[in-house]
């Protein structure tokens, strides 16, 4: 995946990163949505892939199957490997040493589309251009401690079909960095390659923190040196902050989409903040911050009078962005690009402060917000409490539906190996700590659903808590 990052846009191509973790049915429409003409099929993944070729057979409109190319590893049984077009050694070696590569005949011509979550009958096809990827990869290496002159090692917990692993696909390599990659993610990998291949940076969801801090004792090993971390996708609970600080690792969040080719503000920490006590510390460096240099503005804007809020701290509106790094649009969907960029701005669907210091702070998502008696409540703020209780490892708050109220929130909670809870007792433990309307209603205790980067499924737990509302 990381020479094809390369090798595709050098000759010509158009890449399209597919999540390995969707089903047959989803990625046909993908394949087909795309038009693409080649799939590269890592070895572990061919069932998966000649599952998907079989539905895209079955459809007219898919008369000619992209040519299907094996990545094969050296102990791989022949027999045993369904068969396919090529295999991508072969490939390689068919190849010409004289072919220079080609560039882009304008630098906004699409080097990736990434399919952003959405159902099958609607596939959203993010464009990104080849200006876009430049400029953000440039940027990253502008992140704290992630400059040219560090040499850094890089372990991926991020796939790198997410957002091309944040930009950092191309970023690492424009720093001269090394990658150390792993096929599948668990604390114990971490820390062993931290160990062994004198990792200086990490980025990953807040979930691949959570795995870190609940380690055992046996997968952990004693940090060297300080570890940096990137983490984004959803706003990290303050203790997490404090925790993973306390076993040696720094942990800086940013925040983007897709839609801006990955990252495009980060939170960078002020000298005066390390005076400061650890908890308050961490609300300080949860923030979201400020726009990295490859992003012409980010602004927290009022979505009906696109009017900027005041930097008060407390005045929501929708994060906004404008630059190079935005997206060229979504493909095959004009309805949909125009709706994104009402105004001139990209939309991010994301509810955020502006404090007096400049630094934006998400707060939810419009589509979230919880009203209840009139009541608007921010998930984002429940959530935070709940994580507040000893035995919670995670906690999901979305609406359910109430006769009364019009929507109460309800709370799908995760405990920590080990630790026991009643819901009354989380109800109670809430209404200490915020207005008692804002407390769940209901706690639902389990396994919480996730994307395949780690973020929280709530388009799935509002189906949950649509069927419990159904009870009633």
């Amino acid at each position: 995946m990381y020479e094809l990052h390369f090798a595709v846009p050098m000759a010509g191509g158009v890449l399209c990163p597919l999540n390995t973790r969707l089903d047959p049915s989803m990625l046909s429409v993908f394949l087909r949505h795309s038009e693409a003409v080649i799939l590269f099929a890592d070895h572990q993944f061919l069932e998966l892939a000649q599952r998907t070729f079989d539905l895209l057979s079955m459809s007219e409109k898919s008369r000619n199957l992209p040519t299907l190319v094996r990545i094969s590893q050296p102990d791989d049984d022949a027999n045993v490997s369904p068969p396919s077009d090529c295999e991508y050694e072969s490939l390689l070696l068919s190849g010409s040493d004289k072919f220079a590569g080609r560039k882009p005949e304008s630098e906004w011509d699409p080097i990736s589309i990434n399919y952003t979550s959405g159902t099958t009958l609607r596939p959203r096809g993010v464009v990104c251009s080849h200006r876009g990827a430049y400029v953000n990869s440039l940027a990253t290496a502008f992140l704290p401690k992630m400059g040219p002159s560090s040499s850094p090692v890089y372990l991926w917990t991020i796939p790198m079909f997410h957002g091309n692993g944040w930009s950092l696909t191309w970023g690492m390599a424009a720093q001269g960095g090394t990658n150390v990659c792993l096929r599948k993610v668990s604390a114990k990998g971490i820390f062993k390659n931290i160990a062994t291949q004198n990792v200086t940076h990490i980025g990953g969801a807040p979930t691949v923190l959570n795995m870190i801090l609940n380690s055992t004792l046996e997968e952990r090993q004693k940090l060297s040196r300080k570890v940096e971390v990137f983490t984004g996708g959803a706003p990290p609970p303050l203790q997490i902050l404090t925790e993973m600080e306390e076993l040696g690792f720094n942990v800086t969040n940013v925040y983007g989409m897709t839609e801006t080719t990955g990252p495009g503000t980060y939170c960078e920490s002020k000298p005066e903040w390390a005076l400061l006590p650890a908890r308050e510390r961490s609300k300080l460096k949860a923030r979201q911050g400020l726009k990295h240099l490859a992003v012409d503005d980010v602004e927290v804007k009022d979505p009906v009078t696109m009017e900027t809020v005041p930097a008060d701290g407390s005045t929501e509106g929708e994060v906004m962005f404008r630059g190079n790094n935005v997206m060229m649009g979504y493909l095959k969907d004009m309805e949909s690009t125009r709706e994104a960029f009402r105004g001139g701005w990209l939309h991010s669907g994301d509810l955020a402060v502006k404090h007096p210091d400049g630094y934006i702070e998400i707060t939810g998502r419009l589509k979230d917000l919880i009203i209840s008696g009139g009541e608007n409540i921010n998930p984002v703020e429940v959530e935070r409490a709940l994580c507040c209780h000893e035995a919670v490892l995670e906690a999901a708050v979305v609406a359910r539906p109430d006769g009364h109220w019009g929507e109460t929130p309800c709370a799908f909670v995760k405990l920590k190996d080990g630790f026991d809870a009643e819901s009354g007792e989380m109800i109670e433990f809430c209404r200490n700590r915020l207005p008692h309307f804002m407390a769940p209603r209901t706690v639902v205790f389990g396994d919480l659903p996730k994307s395949s980067t780690g973020k929280i499924q709530k388009r799935l737990l509002r189906q949950r808590a649509l069927e419990l509302g159904s009870l009633l």
